[in-house]
């Protein structure tokens, strides 16, 4: 795994949860701007994830991706909407944080 490879990980997770944000935030209010702008930074992020996928393969990247905004994502729901998950679905995030690290293991070879 490069360092470009982590760099554009680095770099699409928080556009993919600004996006997220940004359109729980229109569910609220149904203000069409916000709908705009998330669409908008969906786009953008998924430009990333080609490039991603071109980096470190389809699997890792879309896995990586994934969990990296699970993990970010449920936490700004706590912190901002308030939502709470049930034990089950926290032991599904901790899961899910166990596979990343184990993804990030070096491999010893290249895709």
């Amino acid at each position: 795994m490069s360092g470009r490879f982590l760099l554009l990980l680095v770099v699409s997770i928080p556009i993919f949860l600004v996006a997220a944000t940004v359109s729980r935030a229109y569910v609220s209010s149904e203000r069409w701007p916000l709908l705009v702008l998330s669409l908008l930074l969906y786009c953008i992020g998924n430009l990333l994830m080609i490039r991603l996928m071109r980096e470190g393969g389809l699997g890792l990247a879309i896995s990586l991706s994934a969990i990296g905004q699970l993990v970010a994502i449920n936490g700004i729901a706590f912190v901002v909407f308030g939502e709470r998950l049930t034990v089950p679905q926290m032991a599904g995030v901790a899961l899910g944080v166990v596979a990343m690290g184990l993804m990030l293991f070096p491999t010893g070879s290249k895709p």
